[in-house]
């Protein structure tokens, strides 16, 4: 008998930031790349411009991000945000979009409508240009997606990567429960996002999307730390393990220096007495043989994870 073939490689083995980092291995990037894949977003510019680009495109699917008789308003409103969102977690501001919609002949126009009033709620919310894209037949799910671009100034971009051993962790707003309604009607915090750049320059932030248990590891891995947790803030109604793997919060996450911290909770308090601010925890040097302080779960596209 023949040697035994080895076990088909499928998406659900790799995972998807497994995935994501096997399909652009070797691809190419332009001179003005000062942040490629692997941030909220990237960043086009040259080290002493004023102001650099962000650059992020986000997709909704239907059935796998809302599902088929979700108001199309707040469909369209989440798919913009989403898009917000990561550009909030850059420290940025963002300015025009492009939006591509791939839908079934069937589709009815008025749902159409809908999801285009619920994007430009988001737009005129924001400040965002709505300045083409393209429309295609489906022939199954709903698509919708939205490149976005977004300006932040040199000394106020925040990546992932900038955590540092002893740096305070923090969360703004409750996590879990996303799936009540949260997360087609979600405010991306970008105005929180900008005072802190402005204020107190966070050494690492991102917005939660997938989840704490695998966002968090993110920024710890691309900071190089690792870290402690004390305690989570969880949304009323909902469990301990909801809050690190839900997903679709889209709170921030972010780290900044120990010596900041208790000046940050007084300024936040006036600043945003409505929005809950919490200090979960601590980036810390990371050993050898370190264990992750949450189960490494969080939403992944390509596995069962919830």
């Amino acid at each position: 008998m023949g040697a035994k073939l080895p076990a088909l490689l499928t998406l659900a083995d790799l995972g998807e930031d497994a995935l994501v980092a096997r399909l652009l291995r070797g691809q190419p990037a332009g001179a003005d790349v000062l942040t490629g894949p692997g941030d909220d977003c990237a960043v086009i510019g040259r080290p002493r411009d004023r102001r650099w680009q962000l650059l992020k495109t986000d997709c909704v699917i239907e059935h796998v991000h809302f599902a088929p008789d979700a108001d199309p308003r707040r469909v369209g409103w989440k798919a913009l945000c989403r898009a917000i969102s990561d550009i909030a977690a850059m420290g940025g501001e963002p300015r025009h979009a492009l939006i591509t919609v791939a839908v079934p002949r069937t589709q009815p126009v008025a749902w159409l409508d809908g999801l285009y009033a619920g994007i430009a709620k988001a737009a005129r919310k924001f400040g965002v240009g709505i300045v083409g894209g393209e429309t295609a037949r489906s022939p199954g799910a709903v698509f919708i997606n939205v490149a976005l671009t977004g300006e932040v100034e040199r000394t106020r971009c925040v990546r992932r990567s900038g955590g540092r051993a002893g740096d305070a962790l923090y969360v703004t707003g409750r996590l879990g429960g996303s799936l009540a309604g949260k997360h087609l009607d979600f405010t991306p915090r970008l105005a929180e996002a900008r005072w802190l750049a402005a204020h107190f320059l966070p050494h690492a932030m991102m917005d939660l999307s997938d989840g704490l248990a695998a966002d968090l590891q993110r920024l710890a891995c691309a900071s190089g730390c690792g870290y402690s947790i004390k305690s989570v803030p969880v949304t009323r109604g909902c469990k301990s393990a909801q809050a690190w793997n839900d997903g679709e919060d889209y709170e921030l996450l972010f780290s900044i220096a120990e010596r900041a911290s208790l000046l940050l909770e007084r300024e936040w308090q006036k600043a945003f007495p409505r929005l809950r601010l919490s200090r979960i925890g601590t980036l810390n040097q990371l050993t050898f043989g370190t264990q992750p302080a949450c189960p490494p779960r969080g939403y992944d596209h390509f596995r069962q994870t919830l």
